[in-house]
């Protein structure tokens, strides 16, 4: 990282004496090109993390380990966002007929029912997310 960092900075002191010397008006040029290095090189290190990336978790596949997705045992983004806009949207009449039914203590009640709900799910203990994970013994987890 150094050394490309160093690079870097000798292009550009590089690029900014051929200004001195060339002057203003090939300015846009110089940058130009000086971008360029800057665009080639951010690249380059961009497919070299992407392989890394890519051969962990093909090793993580031919060691029979499932590639990580997100948190531990909570699926993906979408899955969880999608559980919590399911359950604010079911908020609303469980809310109302807990008010009409229970006043004040029915709305505490079912709203704490909710957000218990929705902090399990946060903390991936249902049982279908535990399917998804591999335990240690390669069973699936579906007992």
């Amino acid at each position: 990282m150094m050394a490309r960092d160093h690079e870097l900075k000798k292009d550009l002191a590089a690029t900014l004496e051929t200004r001195k010397e060339l002057g203003p008006e090939y300015e846009a040029e110089l940058v130009d090109a000086f971008l360029e290095k800057v665009d080639r090189k951010l690249e380059a290190a961009i497919d070299r993390r992407v392989r890394r990336q890519a051969a962990e978790t093909q090793m993580a596949v031919a060691r029979g380990d499932r590639p990580r997705t997100g948190g531990p045992g909570t699926g993906s983004f979408g899955e969880r966002f999608g559980f919590a806009v399911a359950s604010l949207v079911l908020a609303v009449p469980l809310s109302a007929i807990a008010v009409v039914n229970a006043h004040l203590p029915g709305l505490l009640v079912s709203w704490a029912g909710i957000v218990g709900v929705n902090a399990v799910n946060a903390a991936g203990v249902f049982p279908w997310q535990r399917g998804r994970q591999k335990r240690d013994d390669g069973a699936s987890g579906w007992e």
